[in-house]
């Protein structure tokens, strides 16, 4: 059995190309710990940087086969560690950005939430309810709930009893009502 300590890194990269997990293992002994601190400078979280090793040496053994020799290996570990630091501060700077956004849009209230869609949905209910009513009985409503008349004062502007405008007014909620609790119905 060879003793792996005693070869240099070309001669280590040369037999993991070959697959041969003791040199992968001296590898892995030889750098851990110096790759493991220079990730910690770099990223100054313990967990971070276990996780940016652990991914390099994962992939250094998924490539091996495939590994260029011309490139001395402690300068291949050492730039996979700064490109997957790289990729974190990316990602951080990234989702650090739609935080920014999704604080502004809230600020703003500029989103959409179920209650503005039913509130849109309940306005379109009512309109179209408007829309079925016969075009006395909607003017009659209209000037009660929207021009905020009283009964008096729309008999009188349109030569109408008080009677009849009450009537009126009753007979177009219950016509709004039964347009609004089948949508009610759908919503639930």
């Amino acid at each position: 059995m060879a003793v792996y300590s005693t070869y240099s890194d070309y001669e280590l990269a040369a037999f993991l190309t070959e697959g041969d997990h003791a040199a992968f293992t001296e590898i892995y002994n030889r750098y851990k710990g110096v790759l493991y601190v220079h990730a910690l400078k770099l990223l100054k979280d313990e967990d971070e940087a276990q996780d940016v090793i652990h991914e390099l040496y994962a992939s250094l053994w998924n490539r091996s086969k495939d590994y260029n020799l011309d490139i001395p290996l402690k300068a291949y570990l050492y730039r996979g560690v700064k490109n997957r630091v790289f990729d974190i501060f990316s990602h951080q700077k990234i989702r650090a950005g739609y935080i920014e956004k999704f604080a502004e849009v809230i600020e703003r209230g500029e989103w959409t939430t179920d209650e503005k869609i039913r509130e849109k949905e309940l306005i379109a209910a009512i309109d179209e309810g408007l829309d079925l009513l016969p075009a006395k009985m909607r003017e009659v409503f209209e000037l009660s709930r929207f021009a905020n008349l009283s009964h008096k004062e729309i008999g009188k502007e349109l030569n109408i009893s008080d009677k009849t405008v009450k009537t009126q007014v009753h007979n177009a909620l219950h016509i709004l009502r039964l347009k609004i609790n089948a949508l009610l119905t759908i919503l639930v």
